[in-house]
């Protein structure tokens, strides 16, 4: 994949997840406050003040997250993005961190 390629991708990602997590906010399943500069999508549980923080590192042509279980590292397969050491599926990942760290 070239690295335009890349970041169209990427970026994308990180405004598919903006919009999840907008959308989780006006249907009252999660009080978040996003907010984005650049490459990074910073999260935060206005409950409990922790955060999650997306972002794409072009160098090594991924999607990082990182929350309060840990870091992880996703790669796209042509299809989804999957995590470099499970294969866990990146959104589906991303959704049961969100409901675990929004509670």
């Amino acid at each position: 994949m070239t690295e335009t390629e890349f970041l169209t991708l990427a970026d994308s990602c990180l405004r598919q997840v903006e919009q999840l997590f907008e959308l989780a906010f006006e249907n009252d399943e999660l009080d978040v406050e996003c907010s984005r500069s650049g490459n990074v999508l910073s999260v935060e549980f206005v409950n409990n003040g922790s955060k999650i923080i997306v972002n794409s590192q072009a160098a090594m042509q991924e999607m990082w997250l990182a929350a309060r279980c840990g870091g992880f590292h996703y790669k796209y397969d042509g299809q989804h993005w999957r995590n470099t050491r499970d294969g866990s599926e990146f959104f589906a990942a991303l959704s049961a961190i969100a409901h675990e760290q929004g509670k």
